[in-house]
């Protein structure tokens, strides 16, 4: 809202006449009642009682006194009059404006103690009530998310430090059996090693998951940018996902034209790409398909992760970007992580100039990142 000062330009014009106003007919009071007027008689017989009762002096004495205290210096005396007059009024009015810094004042206070119920200003200055509850509204909106993010955050500390003990007992108990038993069968041996070694993994992921709550946010995204080969980039995360998704039957297809070049920071948007394919991995159906499609348009390419699986409800499409936000409220230990993920996805994106969204549905669930074809130094350039 802009600033609109034309009610209070208003009321101190007003206030300005009223005070012009109030001179004149306070001067003409005196000149017409006082020195010139119907109270002249008694205030001249009061002054030489005066004279004659306190002073001791003669009438004519009296009367030459008043004569040459009053009479003859008429002007000065109403210019005295009227000085003391304004002054007077002057205090009045400004008394009255400075209601209004009292009023800005205990609206500053309110916003800044974050004291319950909308500010109240008078009429004349509703502009700068309007701006003052704006600002208070924001203030208790970015109070809530940090308060909401950091009960998330702490929930899933909690959540990340359980699931932390749980791979470390197993890992404690399975290598307990093998230092008792060093004669233990091969087969056997070898079947508590790989269990072991798939605990491990999951613990140095989890381990993994607290450096990142702890380093989010307290760093700014520095960006190395160079050209970037993306079906390459594409096809190499694919076969990086290719262990962890034939167990389940599920495979990555990537269908980008040849050629495709991207500017930008590679080993952070590999960090993008490898979120979101994680996202797609631990929430799609077994044995089905992740497509991958990227394309280019005029100023943009356009990258797409589609899945199948349960769908996403609306309410959640854009929460699930949100820092320490999980879908699953069952966090499970194995597709759950610490709600960082798309999070930091998006962040790194934002970084390039780019965005991230999703859309979801009963038949799949598809993310789509887009991103500028060049850097903007390079356009200009």
């Amino acid at each position: 809202m802009k600033n609109d000062f034309s009610r209070l330009n208003r009321k101190i014009l007003v206030q300005v006449i009223s005070i012009a106003f109030t001179a004149i007919i306070l001067g003409w009071i005196l000149q017409y009642f006082l020195i010139d007027g119907i109270l002249q008689n008694l205030f001249a017989e009061a002054f030489v009682a005066f004279c004659q009762n306190v002073l001791s002096l003669s009438r004519p004495d009296s009367l030459y006194l008043y004569q040459q205290l009053f009479r003859n210096n008429k002007l000065l005396w109403l210019a005295a009059g009227l000085f003391i007059l304004l002054l007077l009024v002057f205090y009045w009015s400004l008394a009255r404006m400075t209601k209004y810094f009292n009023e800005i004042s205990a609206g500053l206070d309110q916003l800044v103690e974050g004291s319950p119920g909308d500010i109240e200003l008078s009429p004349e200055m509703d502009f700068m009530e309007s701006k003052l509850n704006k600002a208070k509204s924001i203030l208790e909106q970015r109070e809530r998310a940090a308060r909401e993010a950091e009960q998330r955050k702490n929930d899933l500390l909690v959540y990340l430090a359980h699931d932390i003990k749980t791979p470390l007992t197993s890992i404690i108990g399975y290598l307990s059996l093998l230092d008792e038993a060093p004669d233990m069968p091969t087969d056997q041996m070898v079947k508590y090693t790989g269990i072991t070694l798939e605990k491990a993994y999951r613990l140095e992921a989890l381990i993994d998951e607290f450096f990142d709550i702890t380093r989010f946010n307290l760093q700014d995204i520095v960006l190395n940018k160079e050209r970037i080969n993306l079906p390459f980039m594409l096809q190499q995360m694919a076969d990086e996902f290719y262990p962890m998704l034939a167990p389940q039957g599920k495979r990555i297809t990537v269908e980008a034209a040849e050629g495709l070049t991207l500017w930008g920071d590679a080993d952070k948007l590999a960090r993008v790409f490898n979120n979101v394919l994680k996202n797609a991995m631990a929430y799609s159906y077994p044995n089905t398909s992740i497509t991958v499609t990227a394309l280019q348009d005029n100023v943009h390419i356009i990258i797409t992760f589609v899945n199948q699986g349960n769908p996403i409800p609306p309410a959640k499409l854009d929460t699930i970007f949100e820092k320490f936000y999980r879908l699953d409220s069952a966090r499970s230990s194995h597709t759950g992580g610490a709600g960082l993920g798309l999070a930091i996805a998006r962040e790194i994106l934002t970084a390039h100039g780019g965005t991230i969204s999703a859309e979801s549905n009963r038949e799949c669930t598809t993310f789509t990142v887009t991103l500028p074809v060049l850097d903007a130094e390079l356009r200009e350039s």
